[in-house]
């Protein structure tokens, strides 16, 4: 066990990688993203409705751990850009649909090559692509824990 003042050091924390290293990946996609006019949160948007079809904010927000307050400006501008069409729900009319116009699903033929121009970015010799992926699904084991599990009690 680590003594109390060593805790607190940067090179202890989980946060730090995790943040720092979104970061870094975050601006990997950029130049890909930029080729094609879009924002990585965009793309984001786009890999939930070529993956699962037309969905209501709250499915999208759900999807990628965002509120509603942070996708609704987002999704104005992307039918701004003519790629998604926002239509009240016929069942429920609280509910927005977002559905992929013509656009839209053309840009996914475009961002085809997107997931692995990314990981052959990250690739050395000191890193595999085997090593990437093991990565990836961890984080998404620790997304999970921490989406469904007890938080922290301090």
């Amino acid at each position: 066990m680590k003594r109390a003042e060593e805790m607190l050091l940067l090179e202890n924390q989980l946060c730090f990688p995790l943040y720092a290293v979104s970061r870094m990946v975050t601006q990997l996609y950029t130049p890909l993203l930029d080729e094609l006019d879009l924002t990585y949160p965009q793309y984001l948007v786009l890999l939930v409705l070529w993956e699962h079809g037309h969905q209501t904010v709250g499915e999208i927000g759900a999807h990628l751990a965002l509120e509603s307050n942070t996708l609704t400006p987002l999704l104005k501008r992307m039918e701004e850009k003519d790629l998604i069409q926002r239509v009240r729900s016929l069942h429920d009319e609280r509910k927005m649909m977002i559905s992929l116009t013509r656009r839209g699903k053309q840009m996914e033929n475009k961002a085809v090559c997107i997931p692995q121009a990314l990981i052959a970015g990250m690739q050395d010799s000191s890193l595999t692509e085997r090593e990437i992926t093991t990565f990836r699904r961890t984080l998404m084991k620790i997304m999970s824990v921490l989406q469904t599990g007890p938080a922290v009690a301090v």
